[in-house]
C-alpha cells in the first residue's frame, strides 16, 4: 500500500508505555480503594456543595473602573445618593394623585420608605413638587423612587423584605414594586426556579434514554453517577472560590446542565470504548486498561478543549461572565476524574455485567451501538465520500440558509422583557412604559465630585443644564440650578435641589430622557452627553452609562478572545492530528454550526418567531454577554465531538494508512456514539426552553440546535466530504511541526 507522507507506524504508537496505561493498571489493581474514596468524594462535594448555592453573588451590568462605575461611587459616597434602584408604582383608586388626601397618603409612603434601613435615599412625585417626569399623563399614577445602599446583592437582599411589605392596596391606593434591581432579583430568583424544574426534567429523562441505550441499569447509573459527581465536585470547587471573587447565582444553572451533560458525555466515550475492547475478547481488567489509555486520552484532551474555550470568558472583566469561566472548568476537571480516574475502578470491578444486552435477554460484549448501526455508519460515510461536492455541497447549502438570519443581528441592552410578561415588576415596567413620559429610573447621571464651591459656579451649572436638556430625546435636567426642559428654566431652584451640593462639596446633574429615547438608543444618547463640553471635569454614569459601558468593553474584548480560542483549539488539534489543515477545517466546521445558532437567537429571540409557544417578548435586538458566553461554550462541545472523531479516524489511519477506510471505520466506532452523546447533552439543554427567563431560554434553544446540528450535519456530512476531498493533504504538517508531533503528539492508538 502507498504510504503517505506523515504515516506513523503503528508500532511507534505501541511502542510508548504511556502514562495513562500506567495509571490503568493502578486503577485496576486498587479498584476498590479507588471506589471508595471516590463515593467518599462525591458525599463530601455535595455537602460543601450544598453551602456554596447561599454564598452565590448577583451582579449588575457594571464594568469596574469604568466612568459609569467611578461616577456611580462618587454619587453614594459624596453625595449619599445613587441611581434609583427601586421604583413604587403608585395608583390613586379614585381621582387623581393630586387629590389632597392622595398626596398626603404619597408623602406618608415616601417618608415609610426613606425610613427602611437599607433605603439610602427616597423622593418622590410629592416630595419633590409635582415634577413632571414622576407624574404619568393621565394624572392616575405617580412614582416614589429609592436608592438602595450596599453591594448589588445586600441591596436585593433588602428587596426580598421591602417588596411585599410595600406591594399593598388600600382604600385611597394600589402600590406596586419595580425598578431595575427588582426585574433583576425577580429573574434570578425565577432562574432557581428553572435550576429545580429542570433537574426534575432532565435527570429522569437522561435516565430512560440511557437505559434505552445502554440496556443496563448498571451502566446507566454509573453514567448518571458520573454526571451528579461533575455537579457536585463543580459546586465544591466554587465553595472555595468565593470568599475571593463573585460567583453569579446563574452559575448554578450552567452547573447542572453542563456538568450531567459532560459527565455523561465522557461516561459513554469511555463505557463504549470498554464494550468495544470486551467485544474483541480480551478480559475486564485489560479492557479498562486500554479504555483508560485510548478512550481516557482523548476524554482529557476533549476536556482540555471544552475548559480552554469555558476560560476565555476570564479576558472580560465583568463578575457575571467570569463565573461562567470558573464553573466551565470545575465542570471539566469534575467530568474528567469521575469517567477517567474512578469509572474505570467500576470496569474492574462489575466487567461483563457493563457489556449490551442482548435482544434475547444473555449478556454480549458488543459494542455499545448495534452492528446495524456501525455498518450504517460506515456505508453513510462511504457514501458521501463517493460524492462528496454533491452531499458537502448540499450541506453547506442547508446551514448557510439556516444560518441567514445572522445577517440582521443586533446588538442591545437587557430591559424588563427578560422577565416573563406575568413578573411583578415586569407588569410595573410595562405600566411605566405606557403612562409616563419619561424614564428617571433610568436617568443620566452627570457627576462633577472635584467642583469644591458648587455656589461659585452656579452660573456655569446653569448654562450646562440648559445646554443638556437641549439634546435630542431628553425631556428634563435637573440640577443644583434648577430644572431644565428644552433649553430654558421650568422650575427655579428649591428646596428639593439642595440634594444636587455635597456637604464637603461637589455636584451632580440628573438627565431624565424620554422612555422612547432610551428603548431606542440609549448608548448614543450617553456617548452625545459625553462628548458635550462642560465647564468642569465630569463623569456620566446612570444606568444607561453601566449598560453602554458594560457593552462597549464587552465588543471591545470579543477579537482577544476569538484570537485565544482559536489558537487553543488549533494546537490541542495539532497535537492529535498531526495536521495543519485538520485543524482549519474543524474552525471552519465550527463557525458553520455556530452560524446556525447565532441564526437560531436572531430569528426566534430578535425577530419573535415562535415568541408565543415560547412565552417571551422580542426585544429587537439581544444582549451580547449571553450569545458570547453560548460561543465559548458551543465552541468548546463541538472541538469536544470533532476530537472524538478524529482521534477514532486518527487510530485507523495510523494502522492502515488508507485514508477512505479509516474516515468510513472511524465514523462507524463513533458516528453513534457522539450522536447519542449529543441528544442527550441537547435534552439537557432543551430543558431551559421551558424557563422563565429569556437568558435561559435563549441557551436552551441555542445550544439545543447548535450541539443537534454540529453532531449530524457537520460530523457526519461535512467532515467526510472535506476529508475526502483534502485526500493526502488531511495529514500534512511541515517537517519541523511533523517531528514536534511524532514526539508529543496523541492518538488512542
Amino acid at each position: 500500500m502507498d504510504r503517505p507522507h506523515g504515516y506513523r507506524k503503528e508500532t511507534l504508537a505501541l511502542s510508548r508505555n504511556t502514562v495513562l496505561r500506567s495509571l490503568g493498571h493502578f486503577i485496576v489493581k486498587a479498584r476498590w480503594p479507588v471506589i471508595i474514596l471516590g463515593v467518599i468524594v462525591f458525599v463530601a462535594s455535595a455537602v460543601i456543595g450544598a453551602g456554596t448555592v447561599g454564598k452565590l453573588s448577583l451582579s449588575r451590568w457594571e464594568v469596574p473602573g469604568s466612568e459609569s462605575y467611578q461616577a456611580g461611587k462618587a454619587l453614594e459616597q459624596r453625595f449619599g445618593s445613587g441611581s434609583p434602584n427601586l421604583a413604587l408604582l403608585v395608583t390613586a383608586k379614585h381621582g387623581t394623585i393630586d387629590s389632597p388626601d392622595i398626596r398626603e397618603a404619597g408623602l406618608a409612603l415616601t417618608d415609610e420608605l426613606a425610613g427602611e434601613e437599607a433605603v439610602q435615599q427616597a423622593a418622590s412625585y410629592w416630595s419633590r413638587g409635582g415634577t413632571q417626569t414622576l407624574r404619568s399623563k393621565d394624572g392616575t399614577q405617580a412614582l416614589i423612587l429609592a436608592h438602595l445602599k450596599g453591594t448589588v446583592t445586600e441591596a436585593r437582599t433588602a428587596l426580598a423584605s421591602l417588596s411585599p411589605k410595600f406591594t399593598r392596596e388600600t382604600e385611597l391606593l394600589k402600590v406596586e414594586v419595580g425598578g431595575q434591581d427588582e426585574i433583576f432579583r425577580q429573574a434570578a430568583g425565577l432562574a432557581r426556579q428553572d435550576f429545580a424544574r429542570a433537574e426534575m426534567i432532565i435527570l429522569p429523562g437522561v435516565f430512560v434514554l440511557l437505559l434505552l441505550v445502554y440496556r443496563r441499569f448498571r451502566a446507566t447509573a454509573l453514567t448518571i453517577g458520573v454526571g451528579l459527581f461533575a455537579m457536585v465536585g463543580t459546586l465544591a470547587g466554587l465553595a472555595a472560590v468565593v470568599p475571593f471573587t463573585e460567583v453569579s447565582t446563574f452559575a448554578l444553572n450552567l452547573t447542572l446542565v453542563m456538568g450531567l451533560g459532560l459527565g455523561i458525555d465522557y461516561s459513554l466515550f469511555m463505557i463504549f470504548r470498554f464494550r468495544e475492547e470486551l467485544a474483541s475478547g480480551k478480559d475486564a481488567h485489560a479492557s479498562a486498561v486500554i479504555a483508560v489509555e485510548t478512550a481516557g486520552r482523548t476524554v482529557i484532551f476533549s476536556g482540555i478543549t471544552v475548559a480552554a474555550s469555558c476560560s476565555v470568558l476570564f479576558v472580560f472583566p465583568f463578575p457575571f461572565l467570569q463565573s461562567f469561566a470558573y464553573t466551565g472548568v470545575m465542570v471539566v476537571l469534575s467530568g474528567i476524574i469521575g469517567s477517567v480516574l474512578i469509572l474505570p475502578a467500576f470496569f474492574a470491578v462489575l466487567g461483563p455485567r457493563l457489556a449490551r444486552r442482548s435482544q434475547t435477554g444473555t449478556s454480549t460484549a458488543s459494542p455499545g451501538s448495534s452492528r446495524s448501526r456501525g455498518d450504517w455508519w460506515y456505508r453513510w460515510a462511504k457514501a458521501v465520500m463517493r460524492r462528496p461536492v454533491l452531499y458537502g455541497g448540499a450541506a453547506m447549502l442547508i446551514l448557510l440558509l439556516l444560518g441567514s438570519p445572522v445577517l440582521d443581528l443586533r446588538f442591545g441592552l437587557p430591559d424588563h422583557r427578560v422577565l416573563p410578561a406575568n413578573a411583578t415588576s415586569r407588569i410595573v415596567e410595562d405600566q411605566k412604559m405606557a403612562g409616563f413620559p419619561a424614564e428617571e429610573t433610568d436617568a443620566i447621571q452627570v457627576v462633577a465630585s472635584e467642583v469644591k464651591d458648587p455656589s461659585a459656579v452656579m452660573a456655569d451649572i446653569s448654562a450646562y443644564a440648559e445646554r443638556l436638556s437641549k439634546v435630542s430625546g431628553i425631556i428634563q435636567v435637573d440640577s443644583l440650578a434648577g430644572s431644565y426642559a428644552e433649553g430654558r428654566l421650568i422650575t427655579p431652584a428649591n428646596a428639593a435641589h439642595a440634594r444636587f451640593a455635597g456637604a464637603d462639596g461637589g455636584t451632580f446633574l440628573t438627565v431624565i430622557p424620554y422612555g422612547s429615547a432610551i428603548s431606542a438608543d440609549a448608548p448614543g444618547l450617553v456617548r452625545e452627553i459625553r462628548a458635550m463640553a462642560a465647564p468642569f471635569e465630569v463623569m456620566v454614569g446612570g444606568y444607561p452609562g453601566d449598560l453602554t459601558d458594560f457593552r462597549e468593553k464587552l465588543l471591545e474584548r470579543i477579537p482577544v478572545a476569538l484570537v485565544l480560542v482559536l489558537a487553543i483549539t488549533f494546537v490541542i488539534l495539532f497535537l492529535m492530528t498531526g495536521s495543519i489543515l485538520l485543524p482549519l477545517k474543524a474552525t471552519l466546521l465550527n463557525f458553520l454550526s455556530l452560524t446556525i445558532m447565532f441564526g437560531a437567537l436572531v430569528w426566534v429571540f430578535q425577530q419573535g418567531h415562535f415568541s408565543r409557544l415560547l412565552g417571551f417578548t422580542p426585544a429587537g435586538s439581544i444582549e451580547p454577554s449571553i450569545p458570547i458566553l453560548m460561543f465559548c461554550i458551543a465552541y468548546g462541545l463541538s472541538m469536544d465531538y470533532e476530537v472524538f472523531i478524529l482521534s477514532r479516524i486518527k487510530e485507523e489511519y495510523d494502522r492502515t494508512g488508507d485514508l477512505e477506510e479509516s474516515v468510513a471505520r472511524g465514523l462507524q466506532k463513533s458516528g453513534s456514539l457522539v450522536t447519542t452523546a449529543a441528544v442527550i447533552l441537547a435534552f439537557t439543554f432543551a430543558a431551559y426552553g421551558t424557563g422563565e427567563v429569556v437568558f435561559l431560554k435563549m441557551l436552551g434553544v441555542g445550544m439545543t440546535l447548535a450541539v443537534l446540528i454540529d453532531a449530524t450535519l457537520i460530523r457526519s456530512v461535512l467532515v467526510p466530504a472535506f476529508m475526502k476531498l483534502a485526500g493526502r493533504a488531511n495529514w500534512w504538517a511541515p517537517p519541523a511541526l511533523r517531528r514536534f508531533y511524532e514526539r508529543y503528539g496523541i492518538s488512542e492508538g
